[in-house]
């Protein structure tokens, strides 16, 4: 039975959705309301890498008003337990921390207000005692036998050791003309979507429930772990999600350990409770792609043809393992060969826990960590055998006659012509005209290079892939697990008018509009016949463990199973109107609006009214048909199988492909990347909406370019967040994105009901290598790694590589990135003597008076005092206890001063030398040298403001002391500059 009426799939119809967003009327969660006496939550977080909690004073808070309670770890602990991992190791993975904390921002207690506001200003109250451990950032020094352990059910920081083979490798690499082997440390980044997390939670005592609003991308299989960490059967857990989400890129399934606390917290308090995550927040604790160390090493001839891949990965998933991690390194684990037809390789997979943000699935995840040193690796190849990369890539290319192809590692490429898209995309990109601008440009002595990259877009995840970090023994026990089903429900009302209903959450890739186009192109009516409706609610709506917006799964799917539902349904009413028409079901026509016979189109009905028949008229509708209504369908593709027992696994279901080139110039003073041309060539299957497969490349471009360029995630080697705000974690904006060229070839896929494959994951995988590989034929060098940022590139324009990352953990004689010491010295002439200098340095009212910030100083000793002060750095100021010692006296010459701050909003600490030395006029000449550091909330945002925060707490003392003695201090300049960067005491 045909369709015959014009089209709206394969147009660019106008977006359904952009009516309500572009005019502020979008429905995001902190737009939804509450229910009258809602309470709210704020979360204190620690502000230490590693530390155990020796004690937790929290009487102050509770005695604030409008504050209701304050939550700790242990409060919680008989209603919230742990969340447990993808994978079975001895980590404690908990949404609150029980007497110690792994990571910087890792909660610590919660505190639940009338507002916002009371509760922030609770948590400012608490006062938290730590006792600091060593903390381990480095994945490689994390495995070191003497590396401190951060969960001693495991025994060390390495979680899961997998080797895998295929084919013949060994031969392979023993039989091979030549090897060549790269190491890449892939840095980590976010998402950074525009609206934060959120979540409002009830609790019913009457029949043991959670009611859960979260603006979460699942449910997927996180609803049943946060139904067990909250001790409750799934359907005592009711998740919805609202009408829109301001974005996610993959960072939203981080909601789950805060779904578990909020839904904790109500409980204990009776009441429903909101929380809303704000900026920082969000950088410091929410979700992070992860970092990982990897070297892989080809076995190839003298033409560059690969025969064997050795992959080398080592994950760094931060400090505990949330599900569903190890899934960024297991989600390629069908695709190590990208787009090249390799058929013996190697694999390691290590997972450690460091003293880091727990890892989470960002935008491609897996992909990106993948395709660096995949094709870095090629690159370097051509260039060690002096042949063109291009030709390198051509050689190894999947040729076109292979499809259906399966990989060595297992995945099922379902379609594609690789050939023929690079063919496409250099010929319409204007590649030869890209290489007599490189080599003008060399001629001028400017640095200009161009970058290739191909790769293999994956989406459908098989939920089985997880698995493959189990044995084939342990995975029998565990009982298989695979496949990737989609639901969709398509109902009629009275009128005839059209909803559709799915489980997947929009976060910007037009769900409304695209299902739109489908249903009505499978019913023959307008657009505006067709309602969708995203927001779900999982105790009334379809869903399964599958269900959810992520792994590109959208087009191929979510609108696949709404093209079956609303099939299955316009079938069923071909028999209703057949009957009252008096023809074939099969003859008939969905179109213009009406269902008429093909062989006559005078017999025809409307179709509101054939599609109201079973609200109108049931007598009418055949008795084998039933009543046509409601059409649920659900979807899951045979393709998908669970892990062979030699560890094989289609890790997806349809595979996209990417290919890059692109042109660009590094600017000898400055560093500056400037990206002269960049072409990407798509094949994403059938295409649904061209405008908007044209707007996911561009902002997958866009993050991409953020992720190459900008982004990074940084610790200090102590642990410390030092990427706090978008000053110091940098976000590419208008001004830095260049246009780019975007082509398209269609191969449909033979797996997916509408043909269609993901895309937009793609560039986020393809763009940070390719714009590398350009950088690297620019600069000339063998090796270099993410970010590019313009003080790396300025250094290595001037050298011919990237030094070495440093190994294993050492002690730091010298600042360098990541070392958070603060070094300063200064000096300043007073009226007093020197004896009466000294004098000041005992006593508590001056000391009140010269400590920046100080609200009283008690005497503890002769040499030892405490003190209530408050500091702030940039948007942060808070209250901290501060504790001063002076040691190695030489009354009254010299002394040395000590002192350290602990607060809500972090810590910091330092020493200094002071000399008193008598000058020719009967005054002192005040000398002052110091080392200082800071930690937590503060040193995240102060982190760029020429560490203000350190000098603020040891050069303003030293600055306030002369001054108070009669003289002024010579910085006065950096006051000067401290002050108008935020710096105030």
């Amino acid at each position: 039975m045909g369709i015959e009426h014009s089209r709206f799939v394969g147009q660019s119809v106008e977006r359904v959705e952009d009516a309500a967003l572009l005019s502020g009327r979008g429905r995001y969660i902190d737009d939804l309301g509450h229910k009258p006496g809602t309470l709210h939550a704020a979360i204190l977080r620690s502000p230490h890498a590693h530390a155990d909690i020796l004690g937790l004073d929290a009487d102050a808070a509770r005695a604030l008003p409008g504050v209701v309670a304050v939550l700790t770890g242990h409060d919680l602990a008989d209603v919230a337990g742990p969340l447990v991992p993808a994978l079975r190791a001895a980590v404690d993975a908990r949404a609150i921390a029980v007497d110690r904390v792994r990571y910087v921002g890792e909660p610590v207690a919660v505190v639940v207000a009338q507002d916002r506001y009371v509760a922030e200003d609770g948590c400012d109250l608490i006062e938290v005692e730590y006792r600091a451990r060593p903390a381990m950032v480095d994945p490689l020094a994390a495995l070191a036998e003497d590396a401190p352990v951060l969960h001693e059910g495991v025994g060390q920081n390495l979680v899961s050791d997998r080797a895998f083979r295929y084919g013949d490798p060994d031969t392979a690499f023993a039989q091979a003309r030549h090897t060549l082997s790269v190491t890449v440390r892939y840095p980590r980044n976010t998402g950074s979507p525009m609206e934060t997390y959120g979540v409002v939670a009830e609790y019913d005592p009457s029949d043991d429930s959670y009611d859960l609003l979260a603006n979460f991308q699942g449910p997927f299989s996180i609803h049943a772990v946060v139904a067990r960490a909250l001790k409750v059967p799934g359907n005592r857990l009711r998740l919805r999600t609202p009408p829109d989400s301001g974005g996610s890129f993959g960072v939203k399934q981080g909601v789950a350990p805060y779904a578990v606390l909020i839904c904790a917290a109500a409980r204990k308090v009776g009441r429903p409770v909101k929380w809303i995550e704000d900026r920082m927040e969000h950088l410091a604790a929410s979700v992070s792609a992860t970092n990982r160390v990897t070297t892989l090493t080809a076995a190839f001839d003298g033409e560059g043809r690969i025969a064997a891949l050795d992959w080398d990965q080592v994950e760094d998933c931060g400090a505990t393992l949330r599900a569903p991690e190890p899934a960024t390194l297991y989600r390629m684990h069908g695709n190590m060969t990208g787009a090249y037809a390799i058929r013996h390789v190697r694999i390691r997979n290590r997972v450690v826990v460091t003293n880091k943000t727990p890892t989470g699935l960002v935008r491609g995840f897996g992909g990106p960590q993948v395709y660096y040193p995949l094709e870095r690796l090629v690159q370097r190849i051509a260039a060690t055998l002096g042949l063109d990369p291009l030709d390198v890539i051509r050689r190894n290319l999947i040729p076109a006659d292979a499809f259906p192809y399966r990989t060595a590692t297992g995945a099922l490429y379902d379609s594609g012509d690789y050939q023929r898209a690079l063919d496409e995309a250099v010929r319409d990109g204007g590649l030869d005209a890209l290489r007599r601008r490189r080599e003008a440009a060399r001629a001028e002595g400017r640095l200009y290079g161009i970058g290739f990259t191909a790769a293999v877009e994956p989406s459908v995840s098989n939920m089985g892939y997880i698995t493959t970090v189990l044995t084939a023994a342990e995975r029998a026990k565990a009982g298989p697990k695979n496949g990737a089903q989609a639901t969709a429900t398509v109902t009629l009302d009275p009128v005839g008018s059209v909803t559709v209903q799915v489980a997947s959450v929009p976060q910007g890739q037009g769900h409304r509009t695209v299902l739109a186009q489908v249903v009505a192109d499978v019913f023959g009516i307008p657009l505006d016949q067709v309602r969708v409706t995203t927001d779900l609610d999982t105790a009334k709506d379809a869903w399964s463990i599958a269900s959810g917006n992520y792994s590109s799964r959208f087009a191929a799917a979510v609108a696949g199973v709404a093209y079956q539902a609303a099939t299955s349904l316009r079938d069923r009413l071909a028999q209703v109107a057949a009957a009252q028409l008096n023809v074939r079901a099969d003859d008939l026509v969905f179109a213009g609006g009406r269902v008429a016979s093909r062989t006559n189109p005078d017999a025809a009905l409307p179709f509101a009214r054939v599609a109201a028949t079973s609200h109108w008229s049931p007598g009418l509708v055949p008795d084998e048909v039933g009543s046509v209504i409601r059409e649920t369908a659900f979807w899951t593709p045979p393709e998908l199988a669970a892990p062979d027992e030699g560890d094989a696994v289609n890790s997806s279901l349809c595979h996209g492909f990417i290919f890059d080139f692109c042109g660009v110039e590094v600017d000898r003073a400055t560093g500056k990347l400037i990206i002269d041309r960049y072409v990407s060539m798509h094949d994403c299957g059938r295409i649904l909406h061209p405008g908007m497969v044209e707007g996911q490349v561009r902002g997958g471009f866009a993050q991409a370019l953020g992720a190459a360029v900008y982004e990074e995630l940084a610790y200090g080697e102590d642990g410390a967040f030092l990427s706090g705000t978008f000053a110091d974690y940098l976000l590419p904006t208008a001004t830095e994105i260049p246009d780019l060229v975007v082509l398209h070839l269609e191969s449909p896929s033979p797996f997916t009901p509408l043909g269609a494959k993901g895309v937009g994951e793609g560039n986020c995988m393809s763009t940070p290598v390719c714009l590398a590989n350009a950088v690297a034929d620019a600069l000339g060098i063998d090796a270099i790694d993410l970010p590019l940022t313009p003080a790396k590139l300025a250094a290595l324009s001037e050298r011919s590589d990237e030094p070495a990352p440093p190994q294993g953990r050492t002690v730091q004689a010298q600042a360098r990135p990541g070392d958070r010491t603060m070094r300063g010295e200064g000096e300043a002439r007073v009226t007093a003597a020197p004896q009466a200098v000294w004098a000041m340095l005992l006593d508590p009212a001056v000391l009140t008076s010269v400590i920046p910030g100080a609200h009283g100083v008690r005497k503890l000793s002769e040499t030892h005092f405490r003190a209530d002060v408050t500091l702030g750095v940039g948007p942060v100021k808070g209250r901290y206890k501060a504790d001063i010692t002076l040691s190695d006296l030489d009354p009254p010459r010299a002394a040395t001063l000590s002192g350290t701050v602990t607060g809500a909003l972090g810590n910091g600490g330092g020493s200094g030398r002071i000399t008193l030395a008598p000058d020719a006029r009967g005054g002192t000449r005040i000398g002052y040298a110091y080392e200082a550091s800071v930690g937590g909330k503060v040193a995240a945002v102060g982190g760029r403001l020429l560490d203000g925060a350190a000098r603020v707490i040891i050069g303003g003392f030293f600055s306030a002391l002369a001054r108070r003695a009669g003289g002024e201090s010579r910085p006065g300049l950096l006051r000067r500059l401290l002050a108008r960067l935020g710096v105030s005491a």
